[in-house]
């Protein structure tokens, strides 16, 4: 996924595309984190109370749980992504707006 987005990004020369690739690399960053933090047989603490058992041991936790860093940390980077996707479509605006145009290659003509 994360080659997909980098190959839509280094090829394309239309900005909406690049925007879009650069979605698809965020997406795949977030998939890859929460896939560090997978465990066989792993459940989420919030979904079953059971885990802390009668004796309410976190060793018995610690055995069963998925780690919950990667899943806070994703979040955290679901956020810092749609705010560089919206600088990035906002940035896309002003360049047709002044420019006129959404091509790579005819806005380095310009460069005067």
């Amino acid at each position: 996924l994360f080659a997909v987005g980098l190959y839509c990004v280094v090829t394309k020369r239309n900005l909406i595309k690049i925007v879009i690739g650069v979605a698809i690399m965020d997406h795949a960053v977030n998939l890859f984190l929460v896939l560090l933090g997978y465990r066989r047989g792993g459940i989420a603490p919030i979904l079953d109370r059971s885990l802390l058992g009668e004796s309410g041991s976190s060793a018995s936790f610690a055995a069963r749980a998925v780690d919950p860093l990667p899943q806070a940390m994703v979040l955290t980077s679901i956020v810092i992504s749609l705010a560089v996707t919206a600088l990035l479509v906002a940035l896309c605006v002003r360049i047709y707006e002044k420019y006129g145009t959404y091509d790579v290659n005819e806005l380095r003509r310009l460069r005067g």
